[in-house]
């Protein structure tokens, strides 16, 4: 029995849709989108599940927990075996790869206000590294690293929104 492929129009549609938003996004640093609502609850919560690690993963946790997460979701998919669902929550590590940049990139400006006052993770992180200085070139690093997931995963999505249809089989008697 062999299959063919045909358009899932639904699929291609929502890549097509995901890859406008992202262009969106990459090309509109700072932007807050409704999916922002999402994504600072796990930054915040990551805080929290790393603290039993010590400072260094309690700072860093909240952007790890960022990037888990939409990783996990990948992960289920892909053993679900539903390819193009993976490439969803793959974009979604690419938008956190965005508000990441915009994160890193204020370390020395610290323009961007804080939940709950406090110190900024990355001013930290980067002041530990001996880094804090290059902020804005590991910025642009991650943001750059962002365009390379979401057109990464939107080519995907646009590639996998293609379902195999089984051929029609006789019976023999």
């Amino acid at each position: 029995m062999t299959s063919s492929r045909e358009w899932s129009h639904r699929r291609l549609l929502l890549s097509l849709a995901l890859g406008a938003w992202g262009w969106y996004l990459g090309a509109h640093p700072g932007t807050w989108s409704f999916l922002d609502n999402v994504n600072l609850p796990i930054h915040e919560t990551g805080h929290i599940v790393f603290s039993p690690f010590g400072e260094w993963m309690t700072v860093a946790g909240g952007t790890l927990f960022q990037l888990l997460v939409p990783l996990a979701f990948v992960a289920h998919f892909v053993r679900a075996g539903d390819r193009h669902a993976a490439t969803v929550p793959l974009w979604w590590f690419g938008q956190n790869l965005f508000n990441i940049a915009r994160y890193v990139s204020d370390a020395r400006a610290q323009e961007l206000p804080l939940v709950g006052g406090g110190e900024h993770d990355w001013t930290w992180m980067l002041y530990e590294l001996d880094v804090l200085h290059r902020d804005l070139e590991i910025g642009r690093a991650v943001h750059a690293a962002g365009i390379v997931v979401v057109l990464g995963s939107v080519v995907l999505g646009v590639l996998l929104a293609r379902r195999p249809v089984p051929a029609e089989t006789t019976l023999s008697s």
